[in-house]
């Protein structure tokens, strides 16, 4: 997964690097008992019933996994199976399009040869019947859906050509009409069948979001029994009340309480909280979080649908739920283009009686002004933009899950970053080195790192990292041991070096910089001090590195007129010192998972921003899902990345200004494309109509067809043509 989830080290060691004198997380008792409260909260409505019906919620429970996993799953499926089903359409129907266009007699004047035999006529009739009902479904029942809810759109438009042309062609077969226009019909099918696969392609990537979720509970709990034997049991089989045994390094089954043991436990996927946290007897856990080095036994208090991750799940699902549909581009233009088609061939009809011409001349040129007010380029306009874009976005490491969100991207005004592994690298590095007068920085952070080098803990990799860097020599330790609570000892070039917290330098009454100190406090920093021969040699302080390039996107993100915000899990003193450094307009700091989105919701409503939300982890998912448009972090979890619209794969803060960029680019392209499709409209249905008759101006379904190919061959250059600096 990603760097947040390292859990070898000591367990004394991370004790004492979390000791802290009170100072930096003293909100993670005050975050914890909120947190509790919000279960509680939820647990309340649910007490009674889940006393009484155990069995029956565990069979709701794993009902409730089962259809979900399915229902998702079987979604994106469905979706795959129509892609292959267009593309397939496509395919059959070009092959069968060579033969009606050989025999069409309209094609064969215009190439000027004569290719006409006994009942040729009839074949062509077959051919176009197999390319309209086999071609033509997909839009035919497109259509009816589109008129039952009222929405005339591309849909039908399409199928208004296609059954006029149809209709009236094969009334040239009988001899009812003069021209037929099977040619049209085929071509008109083979370019939509075409436009519609590509764009479903790049649209594809149904969201796994809840599948995503699921998987992060491990299906298997250690079940202590009544008589102390240890029994594997699946985690939906749990109850209230029993308790289970979690080995260092696992994964915490259920939401309970300690009520024996020791260890630190990695919340950051789920919570935001970039330390691991010191936890024992009487302190809650979370089901899903990560558990460090100590065993632990835990009471389970939440089952089934009251856990913390059954909500998260169920904030995910309504926060997809509740996202509009937008009504596409497209789909716009086609709806207008179908209600002037229909206008316009009535109009064309009536004019033509009305001035004395035969029913069968009026009929034609109506037929031909709805035939020609569906352009081919349309079908195209949209959906080569919509390819060329996608395939920018991969070269520059973005992910496009979502179509409909990343084209609102241009009109976003809030962009919210979560801190953790987003704004910074979710790791631990060292910001400040204090030396005492008889030492150098240096020799702090050489000693500190020799005995630091045996701990996995995320502070003690800051330490090795900043010597490594500053291309300090490793030193040899011996002797080591860990300190229970205190911190860590051994023994380097005949030296005592101890590690430890600022608890055990104030229990030894040892006096040291308190300024600094109090300073780096002060700003959410974490303080470790250096003792040589029991006499103290410096202090380090360590906080989560700021990416090198989150500045110049929130200062860029500025100057587009959007605004940066800030939303973390971790405490107030450490968002502030990040946020200083950002530069940042508004930070929320100390938000519990459960009120990250309804924070995204205060800036879309109260600030009435449209909002895109950038995070990574389990804590973001719902936020993501709530936003305007949601981003997720490459390195961060599978359930943001299946919950976002977009996913940065560089997990590059710059590479949210490339999508607004980009978003605006492919707008832009795609309202010119518009323009030449609907352009070829505005020049051709008025001739088509016969407004020029009467200077023997009148437009043949031959020339018709030269000027549709050409605003079609404009369309795809233009959307080739699209870029971004």
């Amino acid at each position: 997964m990603n760097k947040k989830q390292n859990h070898h080290g000591d367990s004394d060691h991370h004790a004492a690097h979390h000791d802290h004198g009170g100072h930096n997380h003293s909100h993670e008792h005050h975050q914890h008992d909120q947190h509790d409260q919000h279960h509680q909260d939820h647990g309340d409505n649910h007490k009674e019933h889940q006393d009484h019906h155990a069995a029956h919620q565990h069979h709701e429970q794993v009902h409730h996994e089962d259809h979900q996993g399915h229902g998702d799953g079987g979604h994106h499926n469905h979706h795959a199976h129509m892609v292959d089903d267009f593309k397939k359409r496509f395919y059959i129907s070009l092959v069968v399009t060579i033969p009606i266009l050989l025999l069409s007699p309209m094609i064969q004047m215009f190439l000027n040869v004569d290719w006409r035999f006994s009942g040729d006529m009839w074949i062509l009739f077959a051919l176009s019947s197999f390319v309209f009902f086999y071609g033509g479904w997909p839009f035919l029942k497109g259509a009816v859906d589109e008129l039952k809810e009222k929405l005339p759109g591309m849909m039908t438009l399409i199928s208004l050509a296609i059954v006029v042309a149809y209709l009236y062609s094969s009334g040239s077969t009988i001899g009812l009409t003069e021209n037929d226009f099977f040619w049209e019909l085929a071509t008109l099918v083979v370019i939509m069948l075409l436009g519609h696969w590509i764009e479903m392609r790049s649209v594809m990537g149904a969201s796994k979001a809840l599948e995503e979720l699921a998987k992060l509970m491990p299906s298997i709990a250690h079940l202590i029994d009544d008589n102390g034997n240890i029994q594997e049991i699946g985690v939906a089989e749990l109850q209230q009340g029993q308790k289970v045994l979690v080995k260092p390094g696992e994964k915490i089954p259920i939401d309970g309480e300690i009520i024996e043991g020791k260890s630190t436990i990695d919340e950051s996927m789920l919570t935001g909280e970039s330390v691991p946290v010191e936890k024992g007897k009487g302190d809650p856990a979370i089901g899903g979080s990560i558990n460090g080095e100590g065993s632990l036994t835990i009471l389970v208090k939440k089952t089934g649908k009251n856990t913390y991750l059954s909500q998260v799940i169920n904030l995910v699902r309504e926060a997809q739920a509740s996202k509009s549909k937008a009504q596409d581009l497209a789909n716009n233009t086609a709806k207008w283009l179908f209600y002037g088609a229909l206008a316009a061939g009535l109009i064309t009809f009536i004019v033509w009686i009305s001035l004395g011409y035969p029913v069968s001349f009026a009929i034609e040129r109506a037929v031909t002004v709805l035939i020609i007010a569906c352009p081919h380029a349309l079908g195209l306009a949209i959906p080569l933009v919509i390819a060329v874009s996608t395939s920018i976005a991969a070269k520059k490491g973005l992910l496009i899950r979502n179509r409909t969100a990343f084209e609102g991207a241009r009109n976003i005004e809030a962009i919210v970053f979560d801190k953790t592994g987003t704004l910074t690298k979710g790791e631990f590095g060292v910001t400040n080195v204090y030396a005492e007068a008889s030492y150098t920085e240096e020799e702090v952070l050489s000693y500190a790192a020799a005995v630091e080098v045996l701990s996995q803990h995320p502070l003690a990799q800051g330490i090795v990292s900043k010597v490594k860097d500053e291309g300090i020599p490793l030193k040899k330790v011996v002797d080591f041991e860990s300190m229970t609570g205190k911190g860590l000892r051994g023994t380097v070039e005949g030296k005592e070096v101890m590690v430890v917290s600022p608890g055990y330098v104030n229990e030894q009454k040892l006096s040291y910089h308190l300024d600094s100190f109090n300073t780096w406090s002060d700003e959410g920093k974490t303080v470790v001090f250096t003792l040589i021969d029991g006499q103290l040699a410096g202090m380090i302080a360590l906080a989560d590195i700021v990416r090198d390039t989150a500045k110049e996107a929130v200062n860029e993100l500025k100057a587009l007129g959007i605004k940066s915000i800030m939303l973390t899990g971790d405490n107030k003193k450490v968002a502030q010192y990040v946020g200083k450094q950002l530069g940042l307009a508004e930070i929320f700091a100390e938000v519990l998972p459960h009120e990250k989105s309804e924070k995204i919701e205060h800036v879309q409503l109260k600030e009435g921003l449209r909002t895109a939300m950038t995070g990574d982890g389990v804590n973001d998912a719902p936020a993501l899902a709530k936003a305007d448009l949601g981003i997720a972090v490459g390195a961060g979890t599978d359930v943001a990345i299946e919950t976002a619209d977009i996913v940065l794969v560089k997990s590059d803060p710059k590479d949210v200004l490339n999508i607004i960029q980009l978003s605006r680019a492919t707008y832009r392209k795609m309202v010119q494309n518009l323009w030449w499709a609907a352009g070829y409209n505005i020049v051709a249905i008025p001739l088509a109509a016969g407004a020029l008759y009467a200077f023997g101006i009148i437009l043949s379904p031959a020339v018709g067809a030269v000027l549709m190919s050409l605003s079609t061959v404009i369309v795809a250059i233009n959307a080739k043509l699209l870029k971004i600096d």
